[in-house]
């Protein structure tokens, strides 16, 4: 049995490089304050009952996690932290370069790409900014790609399927996550050569370490000023960060996620799929 004292992190198992990643910060933990250690889930909704049933005391928390979890507890749920990248995520309707199509209102009668029905950027978020537009399901063409439910779409795989639509000419358009978008590009992926940007969203707030108010700040509290400590100038601290896609751990947003939520009650989506 662990000692109590030690924080006990949930995260969810989306991708290979999960484990050298919470290793990594296992490791950079465990002479502080604030020892730790984590447990991997194969999906977000029982990474957050977990959490509910105070079998961890932090889950690492998509956006959409963390808004069930909120819901869950009433209102009550704390969000300790967060990556800068998660403070201006946005999503973006990738076409063909030359296509003509500019603005969301252009999206209007065309084929669109959605991800998953589980992923706040490439089908929650996409869904709620084109209603906002006034543009409705009976104004486009919809192409759906349910992959990886669970992941909340941190596989990614529904936006490169999305992508991929788009490339095979079945699709106009494909809504992805930004972070999707700029990794295929800085990579030179010789796919995405002739896509541009047709549209991006107002920036949302996407992952965050949430926890249960009945934690005492007494063992949040140095776990998060440690977490916030980490330093991109140290190399052991950087291949952390780069493994995880962040440059400095942040205080989060709360703000940012009011889109979402807005979202997720219009669209009547429930606590489990």
């Amino acid at each position: 049995m662990a000692d109590r004292q030690e924080v006990l992190v949930g995260a969810v198992a989306y991708s290979a490089n999960v484990v050298p990643i919470w290793e990594g910060i296992r490791d950079y933990f465990a002479e502080s304050s604030a020892p730790m250690d984590f447990v991997l889930f194969s999906n977000y909704e029982r990474q957050v009952e977990a959490l509910l049933a105070g079998h961890i005391d932090i889950a690492w928390n998509t956006n959409v996690a963390w808004i069930r979890t909120l819901r869950r507890t009433g209102g009550t749920a704390i969000a300790l932290a967060t990556r800068d990248t998660d403070l201006v995520f946005t999503t973006v309707m990738v076409g063909r370069a030359g296509s003509g199509l500019d603005g969301i209102e252009s999206l209007r009668g065309k084929q669109v790409a959605l991800g998953s029905r589980d992923s706040g950027q490439a089908r929650i978020l996409p869904l709620h900014f084109l209603h906002r537009a006034g543009i409705t399901e009976a104004d486009m063409d919809l192409v759906i790609f349910d992959s990886d439910v669970g992941k909340h779409g941190d596989t990614g795989r529904s936006d490169l399927d999305a992508l991929r639509a788009v490339v095979d000419g079945d699709a106009d358009v494909a809504a992805i996550g930004v972070n999707t978008w700029n990794s295929l590009r800085a990579g030179g992926d010789g796919a995405v050569a002739d896509l541009a940007v047709v549209w991006e969203s107002e920036p949302y707030s996407h992952c965050n370490f949430s926890v249960l108010e009945t934690l005492p700040s007494e063992r949040t509290r140095p776990w998060v000023e440690h977490l916030l400590a980490m330093d991109w100038e140290i190399p052991e601290h950087r291949r952390i960060l780069e493994l995880e896609g962040l440059t400095e751990w942040k205080l989060p947003d709360l703000e940012g996620y009011r889109s979402l939520t807005a979202a997720m009650d219009e669209q009547n989506i429930s606590d489990h799929w």
